[in-house]
């Protein structure tokens, strides 16, 4: 059989006939690459019978503990045997860092092969006892041929495998380079067989591109069963794990680790760590309770409104999502007779998380109410709620977790939903119920 040739985008991974400047389906320049398939024999037998779904055989195994609580909730409660998880995140974020940590901890009790592509197994060694891992059946192999990986792996037979990283992992059999698309596809598809035929839990590290998305195809996502970000800035030393799709867990928990010279260590509160540094009597700065999966954040929510220089007034957001804050910012214009039309308006979530749910509305409001009147909020308070068009406050799920968590951290008094508000008693915090923005801003005001 003759070899075939064929010509992939490095970029969004689409096939075209010939070679072309520019990638009809990306728009990309310079990145289809010519590559050469070798033919594989077709077999028509086939080993593996369809069989009736009341057949199967199933039998409830335990997650396997990697004994980083942080890493475990994320995962949903521990490693499930037979699962392919991609990590993925920023050049020197810690990505090995928190793998190796990992493997060290599980190789107490059980074998575990490491596989570096990047590194030799002394430097591998050379970080292992800076981190002060001595790993009992912890093995090191530096290779990047699939096969071999392959072939090790099914002759060690280990419970867990760590591939650092997947863009170094090639196929001979493919005549494009490592971290190509076609590399990184084959490559994946081969560990995901493996990890469903042989048992093993198989942790893929990934690389990023600097749109922050995951180096390879989209189909790379879609292979896996767990996609996990770990996010954070590179100079400082808090980082974020979180997961993006989970076919084992919720995808709503994240866990915070913090970077020490002896590697990443977990955040027991990390509500203390995002409120760490707040001001205290300044203008602008309120604080709100969000969930995260199970758990409740105290977040600090900061906005500065100034007078606009052009006659367009900049709208810019970090940390909450732009339309949202816009909508609120009209609430405010339209109910309590804000004149915004010529300030620009800046909101910030401290410590780097990201607010998906509405429960920070209320927050957000009486921190730009507070910077634009520059009055500050009163100190000890946290602010709940969802906010409606009309003006509202809303009232949000889980009012009594949030508020037992504020009262953890020496918050005194909690400004809610009023229909929230009935359903709190007993609790060591002065609950103030409001039904509008108004009410909560010249509640919360001093």
């Amino acid at each position: 059989m003759k070899e075939k040739k064929r010509f992939v985008c490095q970029q969004c991974g689409s096939v075209a006939l010939k070679w072309m400047g520019r990638c009809p389906e990306c728009g990309s320049w310079n990145s289809i690459v010519e590559e050469i398939i070798h033919p594989v024999e077709k077999t028509a037998s086939c080993s593996k019978k369809p069989q009736l779904m009341d057949e199967v055989i199933y039998s409830e195994e335990e997650r396997t503990t990697t004994y980083i609580k942080e890493l475990d909730r994320v995962l949903g409660g521990g490693i499930v045997p037979g699962s392919l998880v991609l990590l993925g995140g920023d050049p020197g974020i810690g990505k090995s860092t928190l793998m190796l940590q990992a493997c060290g901890f599980l190789s107490r009790d059980k074998k575990v092969l490491y596989v570096t592509g990047e590194e030799s197994a002394k430097q591998v060694k050379l970080r292992a006892s800076r981190l002060g891992i001595a790993g009992r059946q912890l093995y090191i192999l530096a290779e990047n041929d699939i096969n071999n990986i392959e072939a090790a792996v099914r002759e060690l037979k280990p419970p867990v495998v760590v591939i650092d990283s997947i863009q170094t992992i090639y196929s001979p059999e493919l005549e494009s380079g490592p971290g190509s698309v076609s590399q990184i596809r084959e490559s994946t598809v081969r560990l995901m067989r493996l990890s469903k035929e042989a048992g093993p839990a198989i942790f893929i590290v990934g690389h990023v591109t600097k749109e922050g998305n995951l180096a390879g195809p989209k189909l790379l996502e879609h292979m896996v069963d767990c996609v996990l970000y770990f996010e954070g800035e590179r100079y400082h030393s808090y980082r974020i794990l979180r997961a993006v799709k989970n076919r084992f867990g919720s995808t709503n928990e994240i866990g915070i680790f913090e970077m020490r010279d002896r590697g990443l260590s977990e955040v027991e509160s990390p509500s203390k760590y995002l409120l760490a540094g707040k001001p205290r009597e300044t203008a602008g700065s309120a604080v709100a309770c969000i969930l995260e999966g199970t758990r409740p954040l105290l977040v600090e929510v900061q906005a500065l409104v100034s007078d606009s220089g052009f006659n367009i007034p900049r709208r810019q957001t970090s940390g909450v999502d732009y339309n949202r804050a816009v909508l609120l910012i009209a609430v405010l214009e339209k109910k309590l007779g804000y004149a915004m039309g010529h300030e620009d308006v800046y909101i910030n979530i401290a410590g780097g998380i990201k607010i998906e749910e509405p429960a920070a509305d209320l927050a957000v409001e009486v921190a730009v109410a507070s910077s634009f009147k520059n009055r500050p909020v009163r100190e000890n308070v946290v602010i709940i709620g969802e906010v409606g068009l009309a003006g509202e406050v809303r009232s949000v799920s889980f009012m009594e977790k949030r508020v037992q968590e504020a009262a953890k951290l020496g918050f005194t008094e909690a400004i809610i939903p009023y229909e929230n508000a009935a359903e709190l008693e007993g609790l060591k915090i002065k609950i103030e119920g409001v039904r509008t923005v108004k009410e909560a801003v010249e509640v919360a005001l001093i």
